[in-house]
């Protein structure tokens, strides 16, 4: 005999009957019970949110905006009536162009691939340049970045990108490759900040260093060589300078004095020469009273200054015959005494 679940009772048209199946009305309670907690629960799983320290979030309600949350524990209308974007405000981001980093660290680790598609850039004198550089930066305004930007870091690399080679093509290959570094990266990190404020982006540009730039590997040892011709004309140029600063002064100091020697010389003279007019109008005064006598003073004072610096003297008479020498007596011995 085969087993009948419906005990062998049908419906009128037919079909078995199906027995009505009664629950007991307190098991009932007991399920919207269940229900009703399970509601609770995840209500209170999404009614609260935490916002970091480093942090600010977009509250969004029903995909409108509601409020910036500030770091701390917030509350929230739950089952995905309120939507939070929680942005990093106060870390600093960084995107690399021309290089990778694999690790940083004491030992900071690079990767060996290059990005020439990013780093190779035309100069003003279409000259090539490969250039790599950092851009740091940081989330200023966390509402304009989640209603303005769809992808913030795509957005930073495009015009970052489009800024350093509108500003390295603006200079020469010279200027790039040597002194105008500092002027490029403040120059490039002006206008960057320029065009992502145009864009209402949200974004602050806290930095913008250049990295490594050098010429073309093809031409990198040429341009090593003029490098160093021109360090080496610097150094002679510096050399000259110093020499010359240390030449002139001298020469000014030598010239000063000679000049003050001229000038001591110039004074002696014509003091000397004063007193030797004064002397000699005293003497024509003396002369004119008396110019026999003062004739005979003159000559005796004269022979007075020159014979002490004679050896030997010779006294020649008119009217003798012949020549009476006179020996020196200066140190010849008088009476037996020297």
């Amino acid at each position: 005999m085969a087993w009948n679940p419906y005990d062998g009772k049908k419906e009128p048209s037919g079909q078995p009957e199906i027995p009505e199946i009664q629950l007991p009305p307190n098991l009932i309670g007991w399920i919207a019970l269940g229900v009703l907690a399970v509601g609770v629960l995840l209500g209170a799983r999404t009614a609260f949110y935490t916002v970091g320290t480093d942090q600010q979030g977009v509250v969004l309600r029903l995909g409108k905006f509601s409020q910036v949350a500030e770091p701390g524990f917030h509350l929230r209308l739950p089952f995905g009536i309120d939507r939070v974007q929680v942005f990093a405000t106060t870390r600093v981001l960084k995107e690399e162009f021309g290089f990778r980093t694999l690790r940083a660290g004491t030992r900071t680790q690079y990767s060996k691939q290059r990005f020439a598609e990013e780093s190779l850039m035309l100069t003003g004198d279409l000259n090539i340049a490969d250039v790599g550089w950092i851009v740091q930066y940081r989330v200023r305004d966390p509402r304009q970045v989640w209603f303005n930007l769809a992808e913030p870091e795509q957005t930073v690399r495009d015009v970052a990108e489009s800024v350093v080679r509108q500003v390295v093509g603006n200079r020469t290959v010279d200027h790039v490759l040597t002194t105008g570094r500092s002027r490029i990266e403040a120059e490039a990190m002006r206008q960057m900040q320029t065009v992502l404020d145009s864009y209402k982006s949200g974004l602050r540009v806290v930095a913008l260093q250049l990295q490594n730039v050098t010429p073309p590997k093809p031409v990198q040892a040429s341009f090593n060589d003029v490098n160093r011709a021109e360090q080496d004309r610097e150094k002679m140029e510096n050399d000259a300078l110093a020499k010359l600063n240390r030449e002139i002064p001298n020469a000014r100091g030598e010239a000063k004095r000679a000049i003050d020697r001229a000038l001591g010389y110039k004074a002696d003279r014509i003091n000397r020469s004063k007193g030797e007019v004064a002397r000699f109008n005293g003497l024509l005064r003396e002369y004119r009273k008396a110019p026999e006598v003062t004739r005979q003073r003159i000559y005796l004072e004269t022979l007075g200054r020159v014979l002490p610096h004679t050896n030997n003297l010779t006294v020649l008479d008119g009217q003798a015959k012949g020549v009476l020498p006179l020996l020196p007596l200066g140190g010849a011995s008088i009476g037996g005494v020297k």
